[in-house]
């Protein structure tokens, strides 16, 4: 017999505690996967080429106030700024108030939208419709096939946040880089229904000449309306979305929270495994040592076996977790937030590594000690 087949043999001698054990460990690494792709997608990810050329400018106290519209010509006509579109966040009601009813929609001027944003894509003879109806929209594609609309279809949407309904007429439909979930419609549409918002937007989505020249044109578009009675703040986009993420809460701290509870339990539970698998052998022990077995050799064969289990719980985790982080992708609840996120390779060996580690530092204590036993005291024991 090999020294693989004897550790695999005895990492699951008792099938039952041992399957428990994996999965108890699976599903920690799976929550743990999770939370880190979620992490690693808000706080670390880069975003696309196309976004990280691009800034946001807002309202300096708060997203719910509005800015005028000139500041738009503006900040056109400052040094590394390509072009600039409005936008207004209507937050409207689509049918009821389900989530799985819900996505973004912004007013914004159909002629800049596109290019400010690049990366869309959709028939010219579609984008040239939309111009010409004011009452008209453009979908995002996903968005389109899940709630099964077609060019032509009407959109009623109860306005929430101004007493204003929309009934628009799909136009276009486009396509990104990643899924958007939003309805772009003609800020025009807001204007004439709500005339008190006339000649004001939300933000400004400005594309700059290079991703480098991004934080110099925040400084100036600031700096332009820094005594203004309306001041600005502009940030890149990324900066601008975690913004957004920010007003769920601190979510940096509970991911954080969950993640050190989720290795702290994983650790407690395969270390209490470890340690009872361990007492129960210590006849074999000696048996080892009788046959030749040094401390290093028993040492290594124990804590080979805990690695081994904690190895295949965190593996079930991780491909556990690459499927439930793609349905939360595509979930009607999570996918505004979370549309185009995937669990990537290095995430999943960061969990791989995690669940060793876990198995390594829960097995060694109980595993060192079991290998000074003497041979004789070793044989005389009863457990």
């Amino acid at each position: 017999m090999t020294l693989t087949r004897f550790v695999t043999k005895n990492a699951f001698r008792n099938k039952r505690r041992s399957v428990l054990t994996v999965a108890s460990i699976g599903f920690s690494l799976l929550l743990l996967t999770v939370m880190m792709t979620i992490w690693h997608a808000f706080y670390m990810s880069e975003g696309s080429a196309e976004s990280a050329q691009r800034l946001i400018t807002r309202h300096k106290v708060s997203l719910g106030f509005f800015l005028p519209a000139y500041y738009g010509e503006k900040i056109r006509a400052l040094p590394g700024v390509k072009q600039v579109v409005n936008e207004s966040w209507f937050g409207g009601q689509y049918k009821d108030d389900k989530p799985a009813n819900f996505f973004a929609q912004f007013g914004t001027d159909p002629q800049g939208l596109m290019q400010v944003y690049p990366e869309f894509r959709m028939p010219d003879d579609q984008l040239e419709a939309w111009k010409r109806d004011r009452a008209g929209c453009i979908v995002d594609a996903e968005l389109a096939r899940k709630h099964g609309w077609k060019i032509g279809d009407r959109v009623y949407i109860k306005g929430t946040i101004f007493p204003l309904n929309l009934d628009l007429t799909i136009r276009g439909m486009f396509t990104g880089s990643r899924p958007t979930e939003t309805v772009y419609f003609n800020n025009t549409y807001l204007e004439e229904g709500y005339p008190h918002v006339k000649g004001h937007v939300g933000f400004f989505a400005v594309l700059a000449d290079s991703p480098a020249a991004v934080p110099k044109v925040a400084r100036e578009i600031d700096d332009e309306f820094r005594n203004a009675p309306r001041a600005t703040k502009s940030e890149s986009e990324k900066a601008f979305q975690l913004d957004w993420i920010a007003m769920l809460g601190n979510v940096k701290a509970f991911i954080l929270s969950i993640c050190m509870a989720v290795v702290f339990a994983t650790l407690l539970v395969s270390a209490n495994t470890m340690a009872m698998s361990i007492r129960e052998r210590t006849r074999e022990v000696a048996l080892l040592k009788t046959l030749g077995f040094t401390r290093a050799a028993v040492l290594g064969l124990f804590v080979s076996e805990g690695v081994s289990l904690s190895l295949a719980g965190g593996l079930l985790g991780a491909l556990a977790a690459s499927g439930l982080v793609t349905l939360m992708a595509h979930s009607p609840q999570t996918g505004l937030f979370l549309a185009g996120m995937r669990v990537t390779v290095p995430t999943m060996l960061v969990a791989l590594g995690v669940a060793g580690m876990v198995g390594f530092i829960s097995t060694f204590v109980p595993s060192y000690h079991a290998s000074q036993i003497n041979i004789v005291d070793g044989l005389r024991h009863i457990g």
